[in-house]
């Protein structure tokens, strides 16, 4: 196991965050994507995606499992974020690299955040909300 200095954000921030842009991405491929282009008439361009590249039926098949992860990764960046309690370090020049990582820790993890909402509203409340309100 790692063990993490309380003195400075460490890279194992930084790299779940970028993780968790990765997985968020993964759901728009997966759902967001697929359903906007099916939504604006072009149906056959996603059927000619499928059967380019099969692997996202397999991931449209899979998407709660991976909304469930990414969700948890998000949950364990904004953690790592923001549940540690650090300090940066009394050099001028290092905390000025320590709150510099921090910003770019918290814009990644917005993105990302950002990302999973669009795939989540895309995948599982954009045909319900449809329904409902019988358009």
């Amino acid at each position: 196991m790692l063990f993490v200095s309380i003195n400075k954000p460490d890279a194992r921030t930084t790299a779940v965050g970028w993780l968790s842009v990765f997985a968020s991405t993964g759901t728009l491929i997966c759902c967001a994507i697929p359903i906007v282009v099916v939504s604006l008439g072009f149906g056959t361009v996603v059927a000619a995606l499928t059967s380019q590249f099969p692997v996202l039926v397999v991931l449209s098949e899979l998407k709660g499992w991976l909304f469930l992860g990414s969700a948890i990764l998000l949950i364990v960046t904004a953690w790592l974020i923001w549940g540690r309690k650090y300090a940066c370090p009394a050099d001028p020049e290092m905390a000025r690299r320590c709150e510099a990582l921090r910003r770019w820790n918290k814009r990644v993890f917005w993105g990302a955040s950002a990302i999973w909402g669009v795939g989540f509203i895309t995948a599982f409340l954009l045909l319900p909300m449809r329904n409902l309100l019988d358009v």
